[in-house]
């Protein structure tokens, strides 16, 4: 896998995206060449044409990004990518369409975006035809076994199988339950299989859920000196799924690991970004600022303002600004997490949660310091001694600022059950593990997809 901005993306991905980026610059070179022929180069060089395709490039791969066709592991079926990816190039056709009739200047030459429209549309079918085949064949596939019979282990085969894009076929694993002494045994038998100058495995995957009496480390050692790669299930997980699995977290991986550092001149290079964002947020916010208010007048009686209480950086509290989304009355019973088509939420209300119009007021906090423009997201106080009591290393979100959106908003969602909150800290652990102005800039890229998208919102 490859690392970019301290998250970890499939190499076929990466793959996937350049030669997509060469098939749709060649398709307008390509028609530019049928269509000028002798004039291309006066068009490509005098005329901004090599410019004007290089920004059909970009904009033809950013549509794809935004409809998930470099997450393979979010489309389950080949037809669905097909699906998409004409609906990607009806939508660029007619967005292009509307630049050139607005701006007659943009256009490279006459007839050349149709023609190239045409090209890159039969290229990309036959493309991801042949990138489908190309990485179902066992040649380009890793082969693996998982060391373990547990909880652990089962996620493993569960993930590795559900995603194509890892590159890596379970070819066994011991899924028997069976006592310490014969699995250690077990394990032992299998690992001595794979002796010889051609293993029948490229990597052994050790998830045991406890390794005391288990662990067969000769054996390991053998595979090791023979050429087979040996890892933990732990950071295979975390470059696959994007987060910390706590099961499989102890105080050892905090001690000894690489992240978790809390640098003074990280944390102002963080905070200026945010500053600035920020400001800019309120500043193009500014003229929409009265429409949002009538319509929360409309919506229902009571204040355009709500204020509560959430934890932010080192337990302290602090007030949180929204727009009002809900009755006046929606919490006389109480504290509780909002749900998936909250009674409590007006129509006007459910409309501005999904858009994220109704956090807009947020950027303020920003300003003045009690949150950043990226970080995990603030709790209520009256939460947040239930969690820390269920939920283990719930403390270490207030390690830093709380964020106005986050790694766990734009990869996991609104957390509504205990269940969800702990999924939600595992991503909230691997960004502050990895935290980083990159990863900051990847987020803020990603939250803008997942507000089009309308995702995540309760």
């Amino acid at each position: 896998m490859i690392r970019l901005f301290n998250v970890y993306y499939p190499t076929r991905s990466i793959v996937l995206l350049l030669c997509e980026a060469l098939i749709v610059s060649g398709s307008f070179l390509l028609a530019t060449l049928l269509v000028e022929g002798p004039d291309t180069y006066l068009v490509l060089n005098y005329e901004y044409g090599a410019v004007k395709i290089l920004a059909l490039t970009v904009l033809t791969l950013l549509c794809s990004y935004y409809f998930d066709l470099y997450e393979p592991q979010r489309i389950s079926a080949r037809w669905e990518i097909y699906f998409r990816l004409l609906l990607v190039l009806g939508f660029l056709s007619f967005l292009l369409s509307g630049i050139i009739y607005f701006y007659p200047a943009a256009d490279i030459a006459h007839n050349v975006l149709l023609l190239g429209l045409i090209f890159l549309t039969v290229a990309m079918v036959g493309w991801r035809s042949a990138y489908g085949w190309i990485i179902g064949q066992k040649i380009f596939r890793e082969r693996v076994y998982v060391l373990g019979n547990g909880e652990r282990a089962r996620t493993v085969v569960e993930i590795l199988r559900s995603r194509n894009d890892a590159g890596m076929e379970v070819v066994d694993w011991d899924d028997s339950a069976s006592e310490k002494a014969d699995r250690r045994d077990a394990y032992a038998t299998a690992l001595a299989s794979f002796q010889g100058p051609r293993p029948p495995v490229d990597r052994v995957i050790v998830a045991l859920e406890d390794r005391r009496g288990e662990l067969p480390v000769r054996e390991l050692l053998k595979c090791r000196f023979n050429g087979i790669v040996i890892e933990e299930a732990g950071p295979l997980l975390e470059r696959l799924t994007g987060k910390l699995h706590l099961d499989s977290l102890r105080p050892s991986s905090f001690i000894y690991s690489e992240g978790f550092r809390v640098k003074p001149s990280q944390q102002i290079a963080r905070r200026l970004v945010s500053t600035l964002t920020a400001a800019f947020g309120l500043l193009l916010f500014l003229p929409f600022f009265p429409f949002v208010v009538l319509l929360v007048r409309l919506s229902s009686s009571g204040p355009i303002f709500f204020r509560q209480t959430r934890v932010g950086l080192a337990g302290e509290n602090f007030t949180v600004f929204k727009f009002r989304t809900m009755r006046t009355d929606a919490e006389a019973a109480g504290a509780k997490w909002a749900t998936k088509n909250d009674p409590r939420v007006t129509r006007v209300g459910m409309f501005m949660r999904k858009t994220r119009l109704d956090e807009v007021p947020q950027l303020w906090n920003v300003l003045r310091g009690d949150m950043g423009f990226v970080g995990p997201r603030p709790e209520r106080p009256e939460f947040v001694p239930m969690l820390v009591e269920k939920i283990p290393y719930f403390e270490l979100r207030h390690m830093i600022r709380p964020g106005l959106t986050g790694w766990a908003q734009v990869r996991f969602g609104y957390g509504a059950t205990m269940a969800e909150a702990r999924e939600k800290l595992e991503f909230d652990l691997y960004y502050i593990k990895h935290m980083s102005l990159g990863l900051d800039l990847l987020i803020m890229f990603e939250t803008v997809k997942t507000i089009l998208r309308r995702q995540g919102a309760q």
